[in-house]
């Protein structure tokens, strides 16, 4: 089987400041804590973050093997055993030595093993397939691995593994376009791919029927809803929708190939999600099941390899529910909790037959542990336990709790206390969870029981904005971030604790990775008397540059963000995203900080890291900062989580009072010696100090009066992909009224491989400010600018997308208008500034850097020039390519020529663009 696996506030706000305000000074030593004496053992750091024995377990389809991973070379690599053999006769089939391998499955013949790894963190994704049965090479020891998906800065994803096409896999590829995926079949053998649908409607998810067959998409639409799309040839046709506050997806196609399971809570009288089956021919929804309680959200459903039959849900309320459907299935499960220690039962993989299953058990005092179960026999054999070595007995339980928020709202929650001393004035580390749309549960987690065993009480809180409880709960953290509910609910659970007697007021920390870095970060800001010191890891601390450099492959979903967190395009959200983010809160921040950050983390940039590290250090704050070279998102590879868990305890021990282990491997010190940045030579880059500038910065002056009418033609060329494309551009710059304003007209006549365009901009004519677009071809555009706004339309494949962007500072125009713009500015060289353009293609303002570096002889087909050396430097997305810019060095500074390098999310390339001829007079030498 397979799993898809009531207080007055100003009463508060005094109770709050007599009670809750740190004892110490900023900067002082904490007091060792009075209890250290009475815990159970100290334990070693690496039984927490060292790399498990054992990892995953996958049975193949014909029972035979067993999939797992386990260190090869000193990194978690993939391993495979008989099924029937000793479990210490495995042998390794990868041999990654610089990342771990995280994600692995079957084919559907048992044939070959299909991975996914990346570099250093980047999430680009490649898949690799092998023959686990084949020779293994002598350098490696393995046999040899094939890229199905040899592309670069690509990131693929695996669709489906269809049963009746066992030799190949649906991947989802955005090599075409770094937004979205377009959906292939791959033949493991040969790599062959075959394109099933050209993604060219922003689709963000798909879903195959059990015949491995393309049956519905998934689309976010302008306002964050949802849509759910049947796919009909190469056409989608929308045929659910949800809206923004809802929840609807669909999770697996029923056996009768016409209707498919999908978890849905829309309608107003419907919180909870539920299990429906949806036919998306009729449209007919059948209701099957919501949580028996009425406590939560439906959380998952078993579904058996033999029949395909659904056989079990679950639900996630303070524990694990599960809830049989099939009379087999329920004596499994019974006689399973007979034989099993007591824990949480997940179903991992089964044989097709039905007769093997790989079984794990987990506890919030254990890893976890795997078994072989035989319905046959009913025989449970037990293969691996993750990490043998950790005293169970000396760890703490977890108990699931809830307390009211300050507006009576009631906060599920979770609290684990050191073990061996009483729940009484114990310090207290607030360890909120990442997403934020997600949600804590009940079980082992590291860093709480590490934490626990060094003596603090770790509370972890499903705060508003969590998954899980109901879509009331989701949405009542809609833009309630920092200085709204949902930090609110991480105060309320520390008020809590405090009023209990349990924390000591004068000993909270509060640490988080990705939003509970943010969470980390908001709370030492906007309640700086509540906690003594704080700890992000991975966490932004700028919304408006989060927002504005999110991955290229959450295009799709990009307007969730902006209904759930904010739009930085509209002023009024621009302006409380800045009030929620704690960089401009800097100067309240008191308690000592530790931040550590993956320097090729996609999601959140270590800009977002580094610049509150500038903003304290210059404060002369205390602030200590961790960079790993060669992670992202968090930390994969176990020398970097033992040296980040090292930093950890010895920032808490230090600043709160808890113990912390002393000694130190050499191999050990010399990674956090490595990975420990002096906070005196951090400097944010130019680029970032002049984004902050850009965005609000006087526009240059650029003098219309310089322009001159003429007709010119230049030659664009991009190369990219291992394609070349010429495109030729006919250019007329005319003097011309609209509704009596004299202006400025480009008129661009575009010849490329698709066909012949025609691109009008309109300028003022004095100061070259954009009045007007219009642009037909193969699609159209009809845009308005005025002080406050952008207006119209795109027109594309037959799609009509409206523009309204809101502008809260004057903007130029892109593309030709900006060609005019620099021929009309005071350019020498040493000269430099800031300005801002609308991009039509992204739908939003962009910042940017205008310098002017050098001076030479430029070289196009129209002749040999004196040229300014000019660079342009696009300032809200560090993988963005520069322009540099020939133009003429007398004014009007005329384009001659420029070269772009795109950047590694279009896939790399470049771009050149030169000067072919002019009508006019030109001050060519030859």
């Amino acid at each position: 089987m397979r799993s898809n696996g009531p207080s007055n506030p100003i009463l508060l706000g005094v109770v709050l400041a007599m009670t809750l305000s740190p004892q110490m000074l900023p900067g002082q030593s904490a007091e060792r804590l009075s209890y250290v004496d009475r815990l159970v053992p100290l334990l070693d750091r690496e039984l927490f973050f060292g790399d498990p024995e054992h990892a995953g377990g996958e049975l193949s389809p014909d029972g035979r093997w067993i999939l797992f991973r386990k260190p090869y070379r000193g990194v978690m690599n993939l391993w495979v055993t008989e099924t029937r053999a000793a479990f210490d006769t495995a042998r390794p089939i990868t041999a990654d030595t610089t990342r771990p391998v995280r994600a692995a499955f079957w084919s559907q013949d048992s044939r070959f093993v299909v991975y996914l790894q990346d570099r250093g963190g980047n999430e680009n994704f490649h898949v690799y397939v092998l023959d686990p049965a084949a020779e293994a090479d002598a350098s490696t020891g393995v046999p040899p691995a094939r890229d199905l998906t040899p592309f670069e800065r690509v990131r693929a994803r695996v669709l489906a593994i269809p049963e009746p096409t066992p030799g190949t896999i649906v991947v989802g590829l955005n090599d075409r376009d770094p937004q979205v995926h377009d959906v292939y079949r791959i033949a493991l053998r040969s790599g062959a791919r075959e394109l099933l649908f050209r993604n060219e409607q922003n689709v963000a998810g798909w879903q195959t029927d059990l015949e491995g067959r393309l049956r519905l998409g998934l689309r976010v639409g302008p306002e964050g809803g949802t849509e759910i799309l049947r796919v009909q040839g190469d056409s989608l046709i929308p045929v659910y929708q949800c809206n923004h506050e809802e929840t609807c997806a669909p999770i697996r196609y029923h056996t009768d190939g016409r209707r498919v399971y999908m978890v849905t809570n829309r309608g107003e009288d419907v919180d909870l999600t539920r299990l429906v089956l949806f036919d998306p021919a009729t449209g007919i929804e059948e209701f099957v099941e919501e949580d028996p309680e009425r406590q939560v959200d439906f959380a998952g459903a078993e579904f058996s390899d033999v029949t395909e039959e659904l056989v079990a849900t679950y639900y996630l309320g303070n524990r694990l529910r599960i809830y049989p459907k099939d009379r087999e299935f329920a004596q499994d499960l019974e006689l399973l909790r007979r034989r099993l220690p007591e824990g949480e039962i997940y179903f991992a993989s089964s044989s097709d037959d039905g007769q093997l299953r790989i079984v794990r058990v987990t506890r919030d005092v254990d890893p976890g542990s795997v078994y072989l179960y035989d319905r046959a026999t009913g025989r449970v054999e037990l293969l691996y336990r993750a990490r043998p070595g950790l005293p169970t007995e000396h760890l703490s339980p977890v108990r699931a709790i809830r307390y009211r928020a300050r507006d009576g709202m009631e906060i599920p929650a979770y609290l684990t206390l050191p073990r061996g001393v009483e729940s009484r004035n114990l310090a207290l580390v607030i360890y909120a969870h990442g997403g934020p749309w997600a949600r804590d549960v009940w079980g082992y987690d590291p860093f709480t029981q590490f934490l626990a065993n060094r003596g603090y009480a770790v509370l972890q809180p499903n705060f508003r904005g969590s998954t899980g409880y109901g879509k009331a709960f989701l949405n009542a953290g809609n833009r309630e971030w920092g200085t709204g509910a949902m930090q609110h609910d991480l105060t309320d659970g520390v008020r809590y604790l405090v009023e209990r007697g349990t924390a000591d007021p004068a000993r909270v920390a509060i640490f988080g990775g990705s939003y509970g870095g943010y969470a980390a970060l908001a709370g030492l800001a906007f309640t700086p008397d509540l906690y003594a010191a704080g700890i992000s890891l991975v966490g932004p601390s700028n919304l408006v540059t989060l927002l504005r450099s999110i991955p290229p492959y959450w295009g799709p979903i990009r307007n969730i963000f902006h209904v759930r967190v904010g739009d930085p395009n509209d002023p009024n959200d621009r302006k409380r995203l800045e009030s929620q983010s704690p960089l401009f809160l800097a100067s309240r921040i008191r308690a000592p900080l530790l931040v550590a950050q993956g320097a090729n983390d996609p999601r959140v940039n270590r800009r977002e890291s580094e610049q509150i590290v500038v903003a304290l250090r210059d404060l002369e704050r205390d602030v200590e900062y961790l960079l790993v070279p060669d992670e992202g998102h968090g930390f994969q590879g176990p020398e970097n989580r033992l040296a980040f868990a090292t930093a950890m305890e010895r920032f808490l021990a230090e600043h709160v009072g808890g113990r912390r282990q002393e000694e130190l491997s050499p191999l050990l010190a010399e990674r956090l010696a490595r990975l420990t940045v002096d906070v005196a030579k951090v400097n944010i880059t130019e680029r970032a100090a002049a984004a902050e500038i850009a965005a609000t910065a006087p526009l240059p002056t650029a003098d219309g009066a310089l322009i001159r009418p003429r007709a010119v033609q230049y030659r664009t060329t991009i190369e990219a992909m291992g394609q070349t494309i010429d495109i030729d551009v006919a250019r007329t710059v005319v003097r011309a009224r609209l509704d009596e304003r004299e202006i400025w007209r480009v008129v661009d006549e575009v010849h490329s491989p698709l066909g012949v365009a025609v691109d009008t901009f309109d300028l003022d004519r004095a100061s070259l400010a954009p009045l007007r677009r219009g642009a037909e071809g193969t699609g159209g555009v009809s845009l308005v600018f005025s002080d406050t706004a952008v207006t119209g339309e795109l027109r594309v494949r037959g799609q009509v997308i409206p523009v309204r962007v809101a502008l809260d500072v004057p903007v130029f125009g892109n593309e030709s208008a900006l060609t005019l713009v620099m021929a009309a500015l005071p350019l020498a060289v040493g000269y430099e500034t800031t300005l801002r353009v609308f991009d039509l293609e992204t739908q939003r303002v962009r910042p940017m850097w205008l310098r002017v570096v050098g001076m030479e002889d430029t070289e196009a087909a129209a002749g040999t020039y004196e040229t300014l050396v000019v660079e342009l430097i696009p300032l809200d997305d560090d993988d963005a390519g520069t322009a540099t810019l020939y133009v003429s060095r007398e004014a009007p500074h005329d384009l001659v020529r420029s070269t772009t390098k795109l950047g590694a999310a279009v896939g790399g390339g470049s771009t050149t663009t030169e000067l072919v001829a002019v009508t006019t007079a030109a001050t060519a030498t030859q």
